[in-house]
């Protein structure tokens, strides 16, 4: 796979580039696009193999008999991640903003409140207040190495009675934080202490960096297992997010029957195109991860060291995403000055780290799944107006 090649993107109903004029003001003849978490390569060839397959057959109904796609997920897990996963925990969801969602649905009340520990993916706040949940957040902190920490006895502290779900990101986004066993465990028994369904969206957990190593979470704590819902996806893992396609793995069978119930209320069922592709990459992907990993391990490396050569500007050390977390507080600029700075003087749109919650308002996250290229471009563009 030749991840340095440059797939012109605009004017292909492609929101990472085609909306950038219209939401940054940046324009996509001369802009860069590290906003939206996609990727600017191509999936695994059986991706395509599997669309074509598609296109030939020519009859395009309804998907039923989803035995293939559930044992794929089953082999994917337990070759990648160590996790026995039995068909029958899985439910299709339409991605994973729409399987939050759901679990909010399904398992809290209007005015519950729900845990984050921001700053964190914007999605979960957004889809909280919809559900006139209460958004709790839950400030992570950085440590002596500057890497993301949970404060659960602050946050212990904070609690009011109303609290029914916690959803974690695992791996961290923005903050591409590996979170450890102990880290997870602790959550666990948190949880267990006061009685709240876990929600760990897992989305990002085959793009980790070595030598670090992603644990789910039923592996890390297996006592949680009867209050938790794992979300996961092909999506991120192999750049399939059109698809909209993702898997709700619930071992309880209480909960289970809750989770689809609330399908049942949404009229949910599976995306044809979404599911035959992500059977393709789980079966035959496994390669292009490997060769995508090291690319990657490469962008970050090279991001890292352009980000440090400018002055007061700090990238937290990534370990898993492909989504930099950039932090521009010393420059001693307001955050619409360096939004300013960023957008129109180095033509790039980036994320605002304000939507992803508290602690966020002084950052900005980059996408690096890019060829190296504009890695490069990023970073001349950001030490000339920075410098």
């Amino acid at each position: 796979m030749n991840f340095d090649e440059i797939i012109d993107r605009r004017n292909t109903h492609c929101m990472k580039w085609d909306a950038m004029q219209q939401l940054y003001g940046v324009s996509p003849e001369t802009g860069l696009a590290m906003w939206v978490a996609d990727m600017d390569f191509r999936p695994p060839p059986a991706v395509t193999a599997a669309l074509q397959a598609e296109i030939e057959h020519g009859v395009h109904g309804y998907f039923g008999d989803e035995s293939a796609y559930q044992a794929a997920i089953c082999q994917w897990m337990s070759k990648r991640h160590q996790w026995a996963v039995k068909p029958e925990w899985i439910k299709t969801v339409h991605g994973l903003v729409a399987g939050t969602a759901l679990c909010i649905q399904a398992f809290t009340r209007p005015n519950d409140g729900i845990i984050l520990f921001t700053p964190v993916y914007h999605a979960f706040a957004r889809t909280i207040k919809a559900n006139q949940r209460e958004v709790i957040e839950s400030p992570l902190q950085i440590d002596a190495d500057g890497m993301y920490r949970m404060d659960l006895a602050a946050l212990e502290q904070q609690l009011k009675g109303h609290e029914t779900m916690v959803i974690l990101c695992s791996p961290h986004n923005p903050g591409g934080r590996v979170w450890s066993v102990a880290e997870l465990q602790a959550l666990a028994a948190f949880c267990l202490k006061h009685d709240l369904l876990l929600v760990s969206d897992e989305i990002h957990h085959d793009l980790v960096f070595k030598p670090h190593q992603h644990t789910v979470m039923p592996l890390a704590a297996p006592e949680i297992r009867e209050r938790l819902v794992m979300l996961t996806a092909t999506t991120k893992t192999f750049n399939i997010a059109g698809g909209l396609t993702g898997n709700a793995i619930i071992e309880n069978v209480e909960l289970r029957n809750h989770f689809t119930q609330a399908m049942m209320a949404a009229g949910s069922s599976p995306n044809r195109f979404g599911t035959l592709i992500s059977t393709a990459a789980y079966l035959q992907g496994e390669d292009w991860l490997e060769g995508l990993l090291d690319y990657l391990d490469g962008n970050r490396r090279l991001f890292d060291a352009g980000i440090q050569q400018i002055p007061n500007l700090r990238s937290m050390p990534l370990e898993a995403t492909y989504l930099a977390w950039v932090n521009f507080a010393e420059t001693g600029l307001s955050p619409q000055q360096v939004i300013d700075k960023v957008q129109k003087e180095a033509g790039i749109a980036t994320s605002y780290g304000s939507t992803f919650g508290k602690g966020g308002e002084t950052y900005l996250r980059f996408n690096l799944a890019t060829p190296r290229s504009r890695i490069e471009q990023a970073l001349e563009r950001l030490q000339a107006v920075f410098n």
